[in-house]
């Protein structure tokens, strides 16, 4: 083999399952994946992949290949970076997913000094608030709010987002300010219901109670599956919101929301970083996540 660029573009069509996607994210033609991967395979003189018509699968022999090779090329870019001071610039691409509001109230405005700091990387940022997979969309690091359920991801603890229950004040001159758990229901209080999955069970009304939390279930008419909406539709006085401070400080410090039972607030909600895997990872993805966790460190508890 003359050099890796064939096993890099192995690699990448194995975890996006696609030559199409492996293509456009490592900015190449398809054709030019597929020639790789093929003449590859003639290289080690067995098929590594199955093709079909929907999509592209490893082989018994290609899943052996493909460790070995995720090996190979992350030895390789720590071989290049460890002699690399922090003084030597950053290059390549680093494709990272935010939640919708972190990046649009957070991350966002700070970014320019991460981009000056760093002129020759290049990052694609990807902002959703659905959980995207790692893998299959070739995401070198992904930040996630509340439980990591896949045990197979590698996750790194930043904190605790501090929660706070909101209301506009049109919505709570019309129902009254509650003062108390009792009063959300003999006030008639509406809530505003969030999923990521819409038709999903509500998730009520949580508080603290003694060492754990309960729910209280709400009425509440509207059910959105974005943090953007949820903000916009406590905004419109539609009903109660339970919401990390990060998005919403702004309105709560202009009086566009009003910030009601301080002492029932729901269970802070944790924030990680997450990676595919736990070693080697590239000097970009290590500065990236150190900087994100910079950035986040004052809004956690």
């Amino acid at each position: 083999m003359q050099n890796l660029e064939p096993i890099l573009i192995f690699i990448t069509v194995a975890e996006m399952g696609s030559f199409t996607r492996a293509a456009d994210s490592l900015g190449i033609q398809k054709g030019r994946a597929s020639t790789a991967v093929r003449k590859l395979e003639e290289d080690v003189g067995v098929r590594l992949l199955h093709r079909t018509t929907r999509s592209v699968q490893l082989t018994e022999d290609g899943r052996a290949f493909h460790a070995r090779a995720r090996d190979l090329l992350a030895e390789v870019d720590d071989l290049h970076s460890m002699f690399a001071s922090d003084r030597v610039a950053l290059r390549g691409r680093l494709r990272v997913d935010l939640p919708t509001e972190v990046a649009r109230t957070t991350i966002m405005p700070a970014l320019p000094d991460f981009m000056a700091t760093h002129p020759e990387l290049e990052l694609e940022v990807s902002s959703t608030d659905r959980q995207v997979d790692l893998v299959q969309e070739g995401f070198d690091c992904v930040l996630r709010l509340g439980p990591i359920r896949d045990e197979t991801l590698i996750a790194r603890p930043l904190g605790l987002l501090r929660m706070v229950n909101a209301a506009s004040p049109a919505y709570l001159a019309r129902h009254g300010v509650p003062r108390s758990l009792e009063d959300l229901q003999r006030q008639e209080h509406r809530t505003i219901h969030f999923s990521t999955m819409l038709g999903a069970r509500p998730h009520g009304w949580e508080y603290p109670d003694g060492d754990s939390y309960a729910t209280l279930q709400l009425p509440g008419a509207l059910h959105v599956n974005s943090a953007q909406t949820y903000e916009a539709a406590a905004l419109a006085g539609l009903g109660l919101i339970q919401a990390p401070l990060l998005g919403i400080g702004r309105y709560l410090e202009s009086g566009a929301l009003v910030e009601i039972i301080p002492d029932f607030r729901r269970r802070p909600l944790a924030v990680s970083l997450v990676v595919a895997h736990r070693g080697n990872l590239s000097r970009r993805v290590r500065a990236f996540m150190k900087w994100i966790e910079d950035v986040l460190t004052p809004y956690m508890e």
